[in-house]
């Protein structure tokens, strides 16, 4: 079982997104870069980007200059929204979850986060934190 933002987890999740055509689907005419940050991890900070192009997506690690939208958090609160545990909109209201850039870009292409969220259902129940 692969570690929660470990590299295995990371190659999990880029072919989960990459191969899924329910994604592909949801992300149709989206064009969208998310850098995620989250601070403080077992292994330090691990920076990842989610990328949407036209029905294509592309997951991993890494830094992403043009992002549209970033996201900072802890270890802790990401862990808790990965599994459910809470959601991003509480760890944002609480001051837990930090956003810059385009916001409204986050609620323009929801049905394309919604999918990419589905996609890894599958990979959450096989991830140790």
């Amino acid at each position: 079982m692969p570690r929660f933002l470990s590299p295995e987890w990371m190659a999990e999740a880029s072919a989960a997104a990459a191969t899924s055509p329910e994604l592909a689907e949801a992300s149709a005419g989206v064009h969208l870069v998310v850098q995620q940050v989250v601070t403080g991890g077992p292994d330090g900070d691990v920076r990842y980007v989610v990328s949407l192009s036209d029905g294509r997506a592309r997951f991993g690690a890494g830094e992403a200059a043009d992002a549209d939208v970033a996201f900072t958090t802890d270890w802790e609160t990401a862990v808790a929204v990965a599994t459910g545990a809470s959601s991003a909109q509480d760890a944002f209201a609480s001051g837990r979850l930090r956003v810059r850039g385009d916001v409204t870009a986050l609620l323009r292409h929801a049905r394309a986060l919604d999918g990419l969220h589905a996609v890894f259902a599958g990979l959450r129940e096989r991830t140790t934190y």
